[in-house]
């Protein structure tokens, strides 16, 4: 086996540690094109879709690319702003405020982020950390909830990333985050921020995106976190049971997913006559087609359709200060042991250190 070659070793250098910001990944426009390229790196992933691959390959070569691209190209259009993807902006203005947060709590980190698929891709921010001196490295998942579709993705990308890496740096992952207290807070600062303006609903519904049902007896977790973070999110608000409920959106194929699903639910609200829902996606913390279209839009259509009188759709946490905070925490957890928090003393020293390596390296270097 061969392995990259590796960037030039620089003796007197002081190793730096990374934190990378992990989201799910966005088309580089809204576009047929560019969405058929994305859904192509998306959907080829045996971690989202567990079919056998032969077979597999022809329904998405076949059928789902020639067909679905320009569709989903179209809904992209609508919620697409002049900065570009929603998702991609959020996710961009999340790692550069968590780089703030963290510099102002003292820690000498440098913060990026990637995509899973898409643009920045993951193994070319690895190496671009890499190319600079980080030989500590921490995943951060935009995604609160664990799940062997979307968590577990992004470490299989870095596994094997680093598998064709002869010096593989120190490296950490954080797995979950659906029930950290300062992530439950900003979620509901959030909602009671809402609430403030436009009063109560008659049901706050929860929509997490759905998976297949054969995860959860297969051992997935991905449904219990959901459900913890909602009943944590419903205490923290002072709700009853009867006054939310947790429901799964983004259904696709024919296979039997993970219920309630989200607009049946609403279209059944309405006909029972709950006149007004509000509606979070807890499982996103940046906008993206599946909350700006997908909910606000389609979602409202078919609560409003069926009778309903108001529909709020509750914004992602984006760059909301109480989420950023809490990003800052979560990390802050994982990068314990680290190094990250050096007093001057401790930074002359390492300077120091750093100093007398080089000064050997030339002496060495001289000798031969």
């Amino acid at each position: 086996m061969s392995f990259r070659t590796e960037p030039p070793y620089t003796h007197g250098s002081l190793p730096k540690t990374a934190v990378v910001l992990v989201n799910l990944g966005t088309p580089d426009a809204p576009t047929t094109s560019a969405v058929r390229r994305y859904l192509k790196q998306f959907l080829s992933d045996p971690r989202v879709v567990e079919i056998p691959r032969a077979i597999w390959w022809f329904i998405l070569h076949l059928i789902i690319l020639p067909f679905r691209s320009g569709q989903s190209a179209k809904k992209y259009a609508s919620i697409w702003s002049n900065e570009g993807s929603p998702l991609k902006v959020h996710t961009e203005k999340q790692a550069r405020l968590l780089k703030g947060y963290l510099g102002d709590r003292g820690h000498k980190v440098k913060v990026v982020y990637a995509m899973r698929y898409g643009q920045p891709a993951l193994p070319d921010v690895l190496r671009e950390l890499k190319a600079d001196g980080c030989e500590r490295i921490l995943i951060l998942p935009a995604y609160p909830q664990y799940s062997g579709t979307t968590t577990a993705s992004i470490f299989d990308a870095v596994f094997s990333h680093y598998a064709q890496e002869r010096n593989v740096p120190e490296l950490r992952f954080v797995k979950h985050y659906h029930d950290h207290d300062a992530y439950i807070r900003a979620l509901c600062k959030s909602v009671q921020a809402h609430w403030d303006m436009a009063g109560r609903p008659d049901k706050l519904v929860m929509s997490f995106h759905g998976v297949p049902k054969r995860t959860l007896t297969l051992g997935d977790p991905y449904h219990c976190e959901c459900h913890k973070t909602a009943r944590l999110l419903a205490h923290e608000l002072e709700l009853t049971s009867d006054q939310y409920m947790v429901t799964f959106q983004s259904r696709f194929g024919k296979a039997e997913w993970l219920q309630p699903y989200t607009a049946p639910t609403l279209k059944k609200l309405a006909q029972e006559g709950i006149g007004r829902v509000d509606v979070i996606c807890p499982g996103f913390t940046s906008d993206c087609l599946e909350t700006l279209e997908e909910i606000a839009m389609e979602a409202r259509h078919d609560f409003m359709s069926a009778g309903g009188k108001d529909f709020n759709y509750i914004a992602c946490l984006n760059e909301d200060d109480a989420w950023i905070k809490a990003m800052a925490e979560i990390t802050e957890l994982h990068l314990v042991g680290w190094p990250t928090i050096v007093s001057p003393a401790q930074h002359e020293e390492q300077v120091h250190e750093a100093q007398v390596s080089l000064d050997e390296a030339q002496r060495l270097g001289a000798q031969q």
